[in-house]
């Protein structure tokens, strides 16, 4: 299968943006969907992309964008619910739809962005969401061939999980930790990136499902300790025990804008870590946080910083 036009919705996002830039690279012709052009301007001069504003949301605009496309890639998720868009209407109808309108129009390869650990019978209704969608992409029967991703928290740089965490530990001299002992096993966002453009004309990958995580596990406190670490600072971690986790993220999402949700908490309860090894058929290994992570946050670090000046001055 020869693929030359992509369409990507959820393109101008964090990991969409490594995507697009990858596939870009790769001499593939891009489209990218989103609801403002403005906030897309970093994709916009990329070779081979356009950026064309679109109501996802409206089937006829949808599937008038997708027509003509060889693959769609579906990056579309939320963290938070409200009352606008729900985690049925995201990640649950949306991907049946999208998947209904390339079988419709000839699309011949549909991948898909889920999460680790969804299932439907899941704690948490963001992971009930996403497995629901799965169950329903891999039920499909039809002649566009579907790949399906699972990753574990996904970082790099401008990430909203560990740049969260950096920003708390600047402002906070005590950090209240909700499930201190969730497991993650982070990856990448360039080695994530590398996963969807490996598969893309890889018949081996057709009808599968590939869980993705870095090389290491972490505990949720042993992450901050990292980021507390890199920062040069001297902070006090508490971990909260189940019952202070709950209520902790009951009163913040009730602010304005939603730091953590009670339905976080509940997606912590199944550790978001892989059952093997990084899946062969993509070529490569994942990189370490350890090798990523201090490059992006060292500005923040004193210490760091003036490491830099001195390079630069030739001391």
């Amino acid at each position: 299968m020869r693929i030359k036009d992509i369409c990507v919705l959820g393109g101008s996002g964090f990991v969409g943006s490594a995507l697009v830039h990858r596939l870009s690279a790769a001499g593939y012709n891009v489209k990218v969907l989103t609801r403002r052009r403005e906030a897309s301007k970093h994709l916009i001069l990329l070779p081979y992309v356009q950026v064309i504003e679109c109501d996802v949301m409206n089937d006829a605009a949808l599937a008038q964008q997708v027509a003509g496309s060889d693959a769609v890639i579906n990056l579309i998720g939320i963290l938070h619910e409200d009352k606008n868009l729900t985690f049925k209407t995201i990640h649950t109808d949306l991907p049946i739809r999208l998947l209904g309108i390339c079988e419709r129009l000839g699309v011949c390869r549909f991948l898909h962005m889920s999460a680790l650990q969804a299932s439907v019978d899941a704690p948490s209704a963001y992971l009930r969401s996403k497995g629901a969608a799965e169950v329903a992409l891999m039920a499909h029967q039809g002649n566009t061939q579907i790949t399906i991703f699972r990753p574990s928290v996904i970082f790099g740089r401008g990430d909203g999980f560990i740049n969260l965490f950096a920003k708390l530990v600047k402002l906070m001299p005590v950090i209240a930790l909700a499930k201190p002992d969730a497991k993650f096993q982070p990856i990448w966002v360039e080695d994530v990136a590398q996963a969807f453009v490996s598969s893309l004309e890889n018949i081996d990958t057709y009808g599968k499902q590939y869980d993705l995580g870095g090389p290491r596990i972490y505990s949720l406190k042993g992450i901050v300790q990292f980021v507390v670490f890199l920062l040069g600072k001297k902070r006090k971690i508490v971990g909260l025990n189940d019952k202070l986790s709950y209520l902790q993220a009951y009163a913040l999402e009730k602010m304005p804008i939603k730091l953590m949700t009670r339905d976080n908490i509940y997606s912590m309860e199944v550790d978001s870590v892989t059952n093997g090894e990084f899946p062969k058929v993509f070529g490569f290994q994942p990189t370490a946080l350890e090798a990523i992570v201090p490059d992006y946050l060292a500005n923040d670090n004193p210490r760091n910083a003036y490491n830099k000046f001195r390079g630069l001055a030739g001391r």
